[in-house]
């Protein structure tokens, strides 16, 4: 099936950024749509940012005009550009991946983002 592998975590001062990555490998052309969640201590997982197989986007509110989620279909991987980062961006980020007939989905091991104030 699909394998996901994340990665580009790290710790950074407010303000800084970071990018990260996710390596899609299987059956990657049944992937309709793919998605970064992040789960910070203590509350529930939610959704970041998202883009389907024809390059449409969506972004929470929270990361609206300083995250961006790119693809790079030779390399099958998606990216999550972050920048302005602050401390209450801290979490665990999970790439995730749909076919979008609600038949399956696959998630990624998650990858730490830390952010000092």
């Amino acid at each position: 099936q699909v394998q996901l592998v994340e990665s580009g975590g790290g710790l950074v001062q407010a303000g800084g950024s970071l990018r990260l990555s996710c390596a899609a490998s299987g059956n990657i052309f049944n992937i309709a749509a793919m998605d970064w969640y992040r789960q910070a201590l203590g509350k529930q997982r939610e959704l970041v940012a998202a883009i389907t197989k024809s390059g449409s986007t969506n972004y929470a509110d929270s990361v609206k005009g300083r995250f961006t989620i790119s693809r790079d279909s030779d390399k099958n991987t998606v990216y999550l550009q972050m920048n302005s980062l602050k401390p209450e961006d801290t979490a665990v980020y999970y790439c995730n991946a749909v076919d979008g007939s609600g038949y399956w989905e696959v998630w990624g091991q998650g990858t730490q983002v830390t952010v000092s104030s």
